[in-house]
Formats: structure tokens, C-alpha cells, sequence
């Protein structure tokens, strides 16, 4: 689950910060938010923050806020319609093959299969969530694990078929911090609050800032 960007250094800024090879189409990008080298980012958002390095595949998803995701991760890669006689590609992309002209109904299915990401999740490296997969704010998805399930908010995950590996606080304090929602702060109060995020431990925290 490494965070594996070129240069940790770089500055970003309110503008969103696209290597030249990352191929972007019809999404939006919040502020602060950065898409690394030979990523795919196709028909999704990624809020304020949140980053995706290097090689991996993004397809129809949602993504919150604060969320790291390491690279040769994949979010929503293609299904195959493995209920008709052929499963091939050809039978939803025939123009390519000559064969006539593409399934749309099909296409329009798989776009119904969102997966959507909370705030503050950490998806490790290698990673892939199938399509229609919800990730709750604050998960941790293990390096190499495919989620085929709903993952609770604050939940660690791991494993082909990923399972629970522990929870990262209790269900009181997931609570409190969801209830929080620092993730919508303003950039300023973020900033001013930096220093107790760092070293305070999270109970002390909520309860500092708790409304």
C-alpha cells in the first residue's frame, strides 16, 4: 500500500496537475487534485485533494475527497456479457469488427455500475474494485485486493476475494469522525488545524473540534 508518487515535493495547486501522458475524458477534477503518468481517467470526478498515480485505470467512478490511490489501480473495468452464447467484445463493439453497429443498450448497462469512493480512503497498489462497488470514507483497500463487495467506512480490507481484515478505530469514533466531515473544511481552516491532525490522537481530535 505504498504512496508511490514520482516526486512527493511537487507543489500542486487550486488548478488540477495532469501528467502529460494521462489520458482524461469527460470527468472533472476538484482543487488540489493530481492524476499521475499513464493513468486512464474515463467518464469519472475526483474531488478536492485526491490523487491517482501511475498506470492505473479509472472508469465511471466517484471519487471524494482526500482519497489516495497508488498506481496500477483499476476502478470499474469492463464486464463481459457472459449470459449470451459468446462473451466476446465483438458482440457489443460489432462496428469494429464489421459486424454491424455497437450494443448501446450494453454500454448504458455498464455505466449504471458506478463505484463510488468516500473521503480519506486509501486504495493500495494493484488494487481493483468491480464495477457497482461502494467503498465507505476512511477504508483502507490492501495492495493487490479485488473488491467485489461493499466496504463499511473506517474498515481495512485485503485479499482476492478482499475480506475484513480489522477495523481501523471503533465504531463510536468512525462515527464521530464521519459526523465530523473535516474532509469539507475550508483550505485555510485545514491549514490551521494541520498541527493537531498530526499529533493529536483521533479521539482528542473529534472531540476538540466537534460542533
Amino acid at each position: 500500500m505504498s504512496n508511490d508518487r514520482e516526486n512527493p515535493s511537487t507543489r500542486l495547486g487550486e488548478k488540477p496537475t495532469i501528467h502529460p501522458t494521462a489520458d482524461r475524458r469527460g470527468s472533472t477534477l476538484g482543487a488540489w487534485t493530481e492524476l499521475g503518468r499513464d493513468v486512464s481517467f474515463i467518464e469519472s470526478s475526483l474531488d478536492d485533494y485526491s490523487y491517482v498515480m501511475n498506470r492505473s485505470n479509472i472508469m465511471w467512478s466517484e471519487i471524494g475527497k482526500f482519497v489516495s490511490i497508488a498506481s496500477d489501480v483499476r476502478l470499474n473495468p469492463g464486464n463481459h456479457p457472459y449470459w449470451r452464447a459468446s462473451q466476446h467484445h465483438f458482440t457489443y463493439r460489432a462496428a469494429a469488427y464489421d459486424l454491424g453497429e455497437d450494443d448501446v443498450e450494453f454500454f448504458a448497462w455498464r455505466k449504471t455500475n458506478t463505484v463510488r469512493v468516500g473521503h480519506d480512503v486509501w486504495i493500495g497498489h494493484g488494487a481493483t474494485i468491480l464495477p457497482g462497488v461502494s467503498i465507505g470514507s476512511g477504508a483502507i483497500i490492501g495492495a493487490g485486493a479485488v473488491v467485489s463487495k461493499t466496504v463499511e467506512p473506517y474498515a481495512i480490507v485485503g485479499g482476492v476475494p478482499a475480506t475484513l481484515i480489522r477495523r481501523r478505530f471503533s465504531e463510536e469514533l468512525a462515527q464521530d469522525l464521519l459526523d465530523l466531515c473535516w474532509w469539507d473544511w475550508p483550505h485555510e481552516t485545514l491549514a490551521a488545524r494541520l498541527e493537531d491532525m498530526r499529533t493529536l490522537p483521533p479521539e482528542e481530535f473529534v472531540s476538540r473540534y466537534r460542533g
